[in-house]
């Protein structure tokens, strides 16, 4: 059996772990394990003519490559974000496929959101032994309740949250911080709630300044050193606004003065007599090592994709479901998208976490 394993997307912490257990799994059932570096993208740079050459796109995985490396954060095989079926070429699928004859791949690990696992999907559908294996700091996969990163993006943001108070409070203004979340505020939902930030706006609720700022000046007035804390997602609006995350879609200009934390602080700035700070915590969300969390199920998810290939069990997402290992069909991800439950776990009045009533909710509240 020759294993290879694709990561692709945006970086994450946890899935160094998640390679290096699918390694060691595979080799106590005595396989090989190939790397496919740079995702997608490395995978259509090879020759199938000679698959072997292009030693940028291809590695063994062996003993002493993944020694460590559940340490590090970010990916050893690193990563693109690729679809072959919408390249400037047209449709690759095919070249994919002979890439993964040529290489005698007899079953693939992928490890990506929801734009590489898709992919995934298709070639399962096209009749080929693949597993998938859910990353991304939204959490934001349909199928299951957690995806690798997301609990150490959690972590990072509430530290920082929790560091920024020293410089609002020391200024006495209102703190923006804006955190990665497009589709889903999941992230800032759970990182405002842990780090007590008085108001945070997520992606599926559009922000009303009549509403939101009178709360952010009464939150300042309230507090004893002067000073409020107001996180975003990416991927919020303003009432009657510009959608910023459809903007950036559009475009690769800069980013200077667009983006929907500096909109809103220019709002509350406009409006009021206020001052405010504003941060995006961005790609230092998805810096370093992965926290406890993520190495577990880094590791348990690697181990799980091993098992479900050694069971023939193909064409299958591993997943977390109400606190257990499991997995779904790969094409899951596919019937629906996943974001904040917002009636029952956020009060759009208040623009803050409603997490009281949790008894019976699965540990990851979705």
């Amino acid at each position: 059996m020759r294993l290879a394993i694709l990561t692709g997307g945006g970086d994450v912490p946890g899935l160094n772990p998640c390679i290096q257990s699918i390694a060691t799994s595979a080799w106590q059932r005595g396989w090989d394990v190939v790397g496919l570096r740079r995702g997608w993208e490395g995978v259509l740079e090879i020759d199938p003519a000679d698959p072997w050459s292009n030693g940028n796109s291809v590695m063994m995985l062996d003993k002493d490559r993944v020694r460590g490396i559940d340490r590090q954060g970010g990916t050893i095989l690193h990563s693109s974000r690729c679809d072959p079926r919408t390249t400037k070429e047209g449709d690759k699928t095919q070249k994919v496929l002979d890439v993964l004859d040529a290489l005698k791949v007899d079953a693939l690990i992928t490890l990506g959101g929801d734009g590489t696992l898709r992919f995934s999907a298709h070639l399962a559908s096209l009749g080929r032994n693949v597993i998938s294996i859910p990353k991304t700091m939204d959490n934001d996969v349909y199928g299951t309740d957690y995806c690798i990163g997301f609990s150490t993006a959690v972590t990072r943001s509430v530290q920082a949250i929790n560091s920024l108070r020293t410089t609002a409070a020391s200024h006495e203004r209102i703190a923006v911080i804006e955190l990665f979340g497009r589709q889903s505020g999941e992230t800032a939902l759970v990182s405002g709630f842990l780090s007590q930030a008085d108001r945070t706006v997520i992606a599926e609720v559009p922000a009303d300044m009549d509403v939101l700022l009178p709360l952010l000046l009464k939150d300042k007035e309230a507090n004893p050193e002067s000073y409020a804390i107001c996180l975003v997602s990416e991927g919020a609006r303003l009432s009657g606004g510009t959608n910023y995350a459809d903007e950036i879609n559009k475009s690769n200009t800069n980013r200077d003065g667009l983006n929907i934390g500096t909109q809103l602080a220019r709002e509350i700035e406009a409006r009021s007599d206020e001052r405010t700070i504003v941060q995006e915590l961005a790609y230092l969300m998805r810096a370093g090592e992965p926290d406890a969390m993520d190495r577990m199920v880094g590791f348990a998810f690697g181990a799980l994709a091993v098992q479900l290939i050694e069971q023939d069990r193909m064409a299958n997402m591993v997943c977390l479901t109400d606190g257990n290992y499991s997995s779904v069909p790969i094409g899951t991800l596919l019937e629906d998208s996943k974001g904040v439950n917002v009636s029952g776990l956020y009060d759009a009045n208040q623009y803050r976490a409603n997490l009281i009533q949790v008894e019976g909710m699965p540990m990851f509240l979705y």
